[in-house]
């Protein structure tokens, strides 16, 4: 079964950094994209960011040029740097990954959600 942890959510203050990290485990076969969402109470999901197995990256233009995102395939982990963070930033944060697993010899598709880390952005 796979499983994800995510960490490194908390308070902040407008101007300030965090990062947050989010683990894979499990009978792992290949990663694909591998994604952080967030979502404030009554408003609908957004995709921060995207990480491709290729390389390519991709962000949401609210947080371009403050977030970066990475991933360390050999650690099954995927990372969110967000600096100059904002009020507005405040909400829940939720790592996707999409990949393969290996059940009985057999690759076989996984899409799994983390259980959101809360970032709060205030003074």
């Amino acid at each position: 079964q796979v499983q994800l942890v995510e960490s490194g959510g908390g308070l902040v203050q407008p101007g300030g950094s965090l990062r947050l990290s989010c683990v894979v485990s499990g009978n792992i076969y290949d990663l694909l994209d591998m994604d952080w969402h967030r979502q404030a109470p009554g408003k609908q999901l957004e995709l921060v960011a995207r990480a491709r197995r290729s390389g390519i990256t991709n962000y949401a233009d609210s947080v371009s040029g403050r977030f970066t995102i990475s991933r360390d395939n050999a650690k099954y982990t995927v990372y969110l740097q967000m600096n100059s963070l904002k009020p507005e930033d405040t909400d829940v944060y939720y790592c996707n990954v999409k990949g393969e697993r290996l059940i009985g010899g057999r690759i076989a598709s996984f899409d799994i959600w983390g259980q959101g880390t809360q970032v709060t952005v205030s003074s």
